[in-house]
């Protein structure tokens, strides 16, 4: 059972500190309100926790791409 995450930017990173901002580009978002699909695993966990105030977390279900 594979869980995936679907992450989405809802608010800007200006005016936050420059490893938020390194974070945010580490999970592949490039723009406000871009998502990206990544496995459910620790070390995206441990991202998300960090910029939790800058973005949307959505799991999708196991056969969702």
């Amino acid at each position: 059972m594979v869980r995936r995450l679907r992450i989405t930017q809802r608010k800007s990173a200006i005016g936050y500190l420059h490893k938020q901002k390194l974070t945010i580009e580490a999970l592949g978002i490039r723009r406000l309100n871009h998502s990206v699909t990544h496995l459910d695993t620790p070390q995206i966990r441990g991202m998300i926790r960090k910029v939790s105030h800058l973005v949307e977390v959505e799991e999708l279900g196991d056969d969702s791409d």
